[in-house]
């Protein structure tokens, strides 16, 4: 199964992630299938892909409980229901 699920990345303390979609079986900062965009949660700053993850989405991947938030922030779990209306 493919999940959308946070790759940690940067320096100790100062730590940023990038969203990615990976197989679910695949360890935390293993190879992603893509990169779909950034969180840093010091600034709360959040770049998306917006088109790629709503492929994902249409696909059947599934996110983590953290990146559902960031998508339901950033409205792009609305788009994906609209568009597969």
């Amino acid at each position: 199964m493919v999940k959308l699920r946070l790759k940690r990345y940067g320096k100790k303390r100062a730590v940023s992630y990038r969203i990615v979609a990976i197989q679910s079986d695949a360890r935390r900062d293993g190879r992603p299938l893509e990169e779909l965009g950034f969180y840093n949660p010091r600034t709360d700053q959040t770049t998306l892909n917006t088109p790629a993850i709503i492929k994902w989405l249409q696909n059947g991947a599934q996110p983590t409980e953290t990146v559902r938030s960031i998508l339901r922030k950033a409205n792009v779990l609305e788009q994906a229901r609209a568009s597969n209306s």
